[in-house]
């Protein structure tokens, strides 16, 4: 197994960490993979970063626009196992053009926002 490319890794810690610290966040590990939480839902999937799978993240997306630009990433796809029908996007992180940490903290909230709850919405905007 490779190690994940730094740049790619500094990434996916940098998103792992906004996302755990937002209102409710909680990490968990189903089927091998690191996966980020809110009511018991997951708003982020983070994959692995052992090398095994090429580093990545799955968010849902529900406006249109911003949709659209993940899909236009490089390598970038509609998830697996029916989620892309709703709106769950794949992106790649250590492919050239991947989008900056920043972009992708953009998304995650964006995500956390479909499935938090209004009262923990309301807790992110206060902050």
């Amino acid at each position: 197994m490779a190690a994940p490319p730094k740049g790619a890794l500094a990434k996916w810690e940098k998103v792992r960490s906004f996302a755990l610290g937002l209102p409710g966040a909680t990490e968990e590990f189903p089927w091998g993979e690191t996966v980020v939480k809110v009511n018991k839902k997951v708003f982020v999937f983070m994959g692995v970063d052992d090398g095994s799978h090429p580093l990545g993240i799955g968010v849902k997306l529900k406006d249109e626009a911003i949709h659209a630009h993940a899909l236009s990433c490089p390598g970038a796809e509609p998830s697996g196992y029916g989620l892309g029908k709703a709106g769950w996007v794949q992106i790649p992180l250590a492919v050239r053009g991947a989008p900056t940490a920043d972009v992708l903290c953009d998304w995650v909230e964006e995500s956390y926002r479909t499935i938090a709850t209004k009262k923990l919405i309301a807790e992110l905007e206060a902050r």
